[in-house]
């Protein structure tokens, strides 16, 4: 039976768990070598590279924090080392921590802006360097919390009205 990813290599952010997990599942089940990225639960990440390869698939798990430049940097080398090329980027790596306007902090607002947005803004552009001549695809995960904004979400449901802009403005 022919899978329709075989070949392709996709690197999914925050894939240990959730979400993630089940794209990085399911990727791997159409075909793709897929890179579990983690930023703390390398217990998590192990335990989804495990159960692709038990279903036949290939997949390695690379630690990186991607609101971070040199670890995204970091994480698309070992992407590399271990599969040769990128075809798919799946944007997933996120964090969500509601409060009251009241409680919101500077480091409350960076924790959500730095991973939301900008770790999805440095792995785009790091996935890009990455695709051959024929291009790439890279899915960013958003959220209806972006629109319907649920009560103590401000600064989550801001994150994800970025996403929303950032991937209809490319």
């Amino acid at each position: 039976m022919s899978k329709k990813l075989e070949g392709q290599v996709a690197v999914v952010t925050g894939a240990s768990k959730g979400i993630g997990a089940t794209v990085a599942e399911h990727l791997a089940a159409a075909g793709a070598a897929v890179v579990v990225n983690y930023a703390s639960s390398k217990t998590g990440a192990e335990a989804v590279v495990n159960r692709i390869r038990q279903a036949g698939g290939k997949a390695v798990a690379v630690q990186a924090d991607v609101s971070k430049p040199e670890e995204v940097r970091r994480l698309f080398a070992e992407m590399k080392k271990a599969f040769g090329k990128l075809d798919i980027l799946v944007n997933n790596a996120g964090v969500y921590e509601f409060a009251p306007l009241e409680a919101i902090g500077v480091e409350h607002f960076h924790k959500h802006f730095d991973l939301n947005v900008l770790g999805l803004l440095l792995a785009t552009q790091e996935a890009v360097k990455q695709f051959g001549p024929a291009g790439g695809s890279i899915v960013n995960i958003s959220s209806v919390a972006a629109a319907l904004t649920p009560p103590n979400t401000s600064v989550y449901s801001g994150t994800k009205a970025a996403v929303n802009a950032i991937t209809r403005s490319h």
